[in-house]
């Protein structure tokens, strides 16, 4: 196209849309993967024939576009998967979404009372200024409900106090749920879609999301396009605010030079703006190195039985174990276990790269998940038969309180820019889904095709939370069809 070659950072969703929608239209593309797989946080990992997720990712958009990539992409390679999810907490599991009965069993009458009183004083008497996730829930649910089912997770996940984390991160992840709502969601059946629920089925690849991507590289190459895996862009080499060219080190440290004359970056922000050179300004320096992402840990485990739980995934809320979430990937797909008598799960522990749990040894880490995954009751430690750790660096950015101040010097400087775009979640430092993230793509790729300004950074910052419910069909992902009769 017109000469133009675009190098892509990063073969994470973002990347991969990005450079699959470019090389369609035969323009060149070259992606660099600092990793050797392709996928980025949405990668899955084949373990002795089982599959695991970091965390889980299901493939649900109210973009069409999204949808139609996805559905040309893998065809007939999903599976319809229904949602089922639970809260662990106070030794006992409660529906989630909301189920009045089982809470009001769970809670037991006295706490159900406290529970609703609360939740008629946030009404009454709301906090003004909602400056904080701890504000902006309460306001929503009343405190009692949120001291019981939001603030020990949420602190699990953030490692920081809820009246440190922005108002903004819960808006963007919960809004346009309430205890009213999701009270009346599962008493009455919704007459009209002014009610969010919390979507109740979605499409799945029978090997995990990593399929998707795997794919996605595969026609990428088909097309044309290169791929270079084990490769980490250590420079970025511009001139005034144009980029020329990038430097990269592969899996021997041998480090190459690529030019191009568009740039799209799905490298963390914080890492894109310390790579540039000639250095940018000092104040945009501090301000990366101001904000910060929350690290994951996965805990792969194989267990020698047939059923353990029957969730797609539980929240663990008590605060007496670090385990954040458990994943049981075999009720995601039954293809992602090789013998169907066994069950594999993902322990979920969130920590702060190179934070004592991060640097303790797999060994030790396997063992506490082991043990606190029998102390809240799911499993026995003596059905494990085999099992490993994965830490993935970067998965969240921190919303804490005042990061909008720094993020926004930095996208100041980085949209001054003519020829590089950030996408993804840690691109544009959004704690995006993926079809956000994929969405990212595609605008900065339509922005190069034809000379489109596209504002990236608006992607998943509308008004309406994405997670609506709706049925959905293996043709298409988003047909929203009658209610249940």
């Amino acid at each position: 196209m017109n000469g133009r070659k675009v190098i892509i950072i990063g073969a994470g969703p973002a990347g991969l849309a990005a450079g699959l929608q470019l090389a369609k239209e035969k323009v060149e593309v070259e992606i660099f993967e600092a990793d050797r797989m392709v996928g980025g946080i949405s990668k899955t990992l084949n373990y002795n024939g089982n599959y695991f997720d970091f965390g889980g990712h299901r493939f649900f958009s109210k973009f069409d576009e999204v949808n139609q990539l996805w559905s040309e992409t893998l065809g007939d390679d999903f599976v319809l998967t229904p949602r089922l999810s639970r809260i662990y907490y106070k030794n006992k599991f409660f529906d989630y979404p909301l189920k009045p009965l089982n809470a009001l069993s769970n809670m037991g009458l006295i706490d159900t009372i406290s529970v609703m009183v609360s939740y008629v004083k946030s009404r009454i008497v709301p906090v003004k200024e909602e400056n904080s996730f701890e504000d902006w829930v309460s306001n929503r649910f009343g405190r009692k409900l949120y001291s019981m089912f939001f603030k020990t997770y949420t602190e699990k996940v953030w490692g920081i106090p809820c009246n440190s984390i922005g108002a903004d991160w819960a808006a963007q992840r919960i809004k346009g749920l309430s205890l009213y709502s999701a009270v009346c969601n599962a008493l009455f059946k919704p007459k009209n879609n002014d009610i969010k629920t919390l979507i109740d089925q979605f499409m799945y690849p029978k090997y995990g999301p990593g399929m998707m991507y795997e794919k996605m590289g595969k026609i990428i190459t088909a097309l044309g396009g290169k791929i270079h895996k084990n490769c980490k862009v250590t420079r970025i080499e511009r001139d005034g605010y144009t980029v020329k060219s990038i430097r990269y080190v592969d899996s021997e440290n041998f480090e190459s030079i690529a030019e191009a004359t568009d740039f799209i970056s799905s490298m963390p922000l914080t890492e894109l703006v310390k790579v540039m050179t000639p250095s940018l300004d000092e104040t945009i320096i501090k301000a990366a190195d101001s904000l910060g992402y929350r690290s994951l840990i996965n805990v792969d485990i194989i267990f020698d039985k047939e059923q353990i739980f029957p969730d797609n995934w539980i929240y663990v809320h008590s605060p007496e174990v670090k385990l954040g979430r458990v994943q049981n990937f075999k009720n995601w797909s039954q293809h992602m276990v090789s013998d169907s008598k066994k069950t594999a799960l993902g322990l979920e522990y969130f920590c702060t790269e190179d934070d004592e749990f991060w640097c303790l040894p797999d060994e030790k880490i396997k063992e506490i998940a082991l043990m606190e995954i029998e102390k809240v009751g799911l499993v026995e430690e003596k059905y494990a038969v085999d099992g490993y750790v994965v830490r993935v660096p970067k998965a969240y950015p921190v919303y804490f309180t005042g990061y909008e101040e720094h993020l926004n010097a930095i996208k100041s400087e980085i949209t001054r820019f003519k020829n590089i775009q950030p996408v993804g979640r840690y691109g544009i430092y959004r704690y995006n889904n993926m079809d956000h993230s994929i969405m990212t793509g595609l605008y900065a790729a339509r922005n190069i095709l034809y000379n489109k300004t596209n504002d990236i950074w608006s992607i998943n910052s509308e008004p309406d939370y994405h997670e609506i419910n709706q049925k959905v069909t293996r043709k298409r992902f988003d047909v929203v069809l009658p209610e249940k009769s």
